[in-house]
């Protein structure tokens, strides 16, 4: 039987599994204890540690590293309103529940701040996102078929909407190219459309994110009105009058 380490050993030897975890990007309970010569139990205790000191992330069977944030000053103006707007709607989330995710780079910033959420059960229609929680997350997830679109790695098509026609979701997410309290929801794609307007029959909550420079703009095919949106979720960049007039129309508008 393995012997109880002491504090001391225990603090090397998650010292050691946090630098193997950073040197390599991520590391297996099963290797770690064949390597340390400790059962599953105990790594998976060190990994847990390690999680809440900052210095690792935890996946399904490992770890992986931690990637440390691009100063403010290294970013770009609009990567800094994405990662933004996608922190507040991952907000809204809680523990437990079936969301949503559509594809784009807000959808995708959405997934990247949901692992301390687990678990969670995420359907979506976005290649990327959906390579992105089965890499990095412990999260159950659903792909609908389809046809992908080059422009955001999207499914859809007729596979995509019967998919979504048996499935319910908690929270819809979904990123548009235009939010108008005039014009309605909108979107340049005509197919993502078609998968959005059916969206809007399966979740409890729809969440609308959307570029700031698009709010109060129009794309090019209708979706439907805009209060069909229960909240809208953009940059504090955006401009005031649309999101006032949104704001009249009953729609709850969320500034990042």
């Amino acid at each position: 039987m393995r012997q109880r380490s002491s504090p001391t050993l225990t603090a090397a030897r998650r010292a050691a599994i946090a630098k193997k975890v950073t040197q390599n990007g991520d590391a297996r309970v099963a290797d770690l204890a064949n390597q340390f010569d400790v059962d599953t139990a105990t790594v998976r205790r060190d990994l847990t540690a390690l999680e809440e000191q900052g210095k690792v992330q935890r996946v399904h069977g490992g770890a992986v590293a931690v990637k440390e944030p691009a100063p403010e000053s290294a970013r770009s103006p609009h990567t800094t309103q994405e990662a933004r707007i996608g922190q507040a709607a991952a907000k809204m989330m809680t523990a437990g529940e079936t969301i949503f995710l559509g594809p784009g780079r807000l959808p995708l910033e959405v997934a990247r701040c949901s692992t301390a959420l687990s678990p969670l059960t995420i359907i979506t229609n976005g290649l990327e996102v959906a390579h992105w929680v089965a890499a990095n997350t412990p999260h159950t997830l659903i792909v609908t078929g389809g046809q992908a679109e080059r422009r955001d790695a999207g499914l859809v098509g007729q596979l995509v909407r019967e998919a979504l026609s048996n499935l319910r979701a908690d929270r819809v997410i979904l990123e548009l190219d235009g939010v108008s309290a005039v014009d309605g929801l909108t979107d340049d794609s005509l197919p993502q459309a078609e998968v959005a307007r059916t969206l809007l029959e399966i979740g409890s909550q729809i969440v609308v994110m959307v570029s700031p420079e698009r709010v109060g703009q129009a794309a090019a095919a209708y979706i439907a009105p805009a209060s069909d949106a229960d909240v809208v979720v953009t940059a504090r960049e955006a401009p005031s009058h649309p999101l006032w007039d949104l704001s009249e129309s009953g729609v709850r508008v969320v500034l990042a």
